[in-house]
């Protein structure tokens, strides 16, 4: 199966290069590109590709309200988008997971987590930039008032789901969950799914988010 690719950035450059890589890829092919973010959205509603790469600073609309319209909770046909960005600031990062992103790659990352990051999408895995990992938890580390519903929240987990909610938010695959607690990945599949529906969150990602806020990775 080809992997339908959507580009959205305001810089021609990188639209170009971007292409180049992804388009060099066998099971791959960019079927559309937007330069700004109201085009995005026309574009991605009209193709449907499997997954949109967008940037977040961009004319008409910014790349976190075309995440939230194309994958957040409101979306009636939610699509697979990644933010890929030049701004790791904390702020940026949150509202994107919190919009339905399921990943945030820096644009210096590099070809290779560029293509492991479309792979991960489709396969229903999150790849974030581990930099922007270790600085989201340190601006999550405080915990707050929003944060009273968690101790509820982890109590309906049973151990090994919270394990597993905790490496889900390291950004490790369902391969990596497995080897770290000597299951097979299809086996941790089963236990993200579960943690999902007990949180009522879309994706991977939200568990993620959820266990950031919640402390459950200090």
């Amino acid at each position: 199966m080809t992997i339908r690719i959507l580009l959205a950035d305001d810089q021609e450059s990188v639209r170009i290069g971007f292409r180049l890589i992804l388009d060099s890829q066998p099971d791959m092919e960019v079927v559309g590109e937007a330069a700004d973010g109201v085009r995005a959205i026309e574009l991605a509603r009209k193709l449907k590709p499997d997954v949109v790469l967008a940037d977040i600073r961009m004319p008409r609309l910014d790349g976190l309200e075309v995440t939230r319209r194309l994958a957040g909770p409101e979306a009636a046909e939610p699509l697979r988008v990644v933010v890929v960005t030049t701004f790791d600031l904390d702020e940026y990062v949150h509202t994107a997971l919190r919009h339905g992103a399921c990943g945030f790659l820096l644009k210096r990352s590099g070809p290779a987590l560029l293509v492991e990051a479309v792979r991960a999408a489709v396969a229903g895995d999150t790849l974030i930039s581990p930099s922007i990992t270790v600085r989201l938890l340190e601006h999550l580390k405080d915990p707050g008032p929003a944060r009273s519903r968690a101790p509820r929240l982890i109590e309906s987990l049973t151990e090994r789901e919270s394990e597993i909610a905790a490496l889900v938010a390291k950004g490790l695959t369902n391969a990596e969950i497995g080897t770290e607690l000597f299951i097979s990945a299809g086996t941790a599949k089963t236990h993200i799914a579960n943690v999902q529906r007990k949180l009522s969150v879309r994706n991977r990602v939200g568990i993620a988010a959820w266990a950031w806020e919640s402390g459950l990775t200090a």
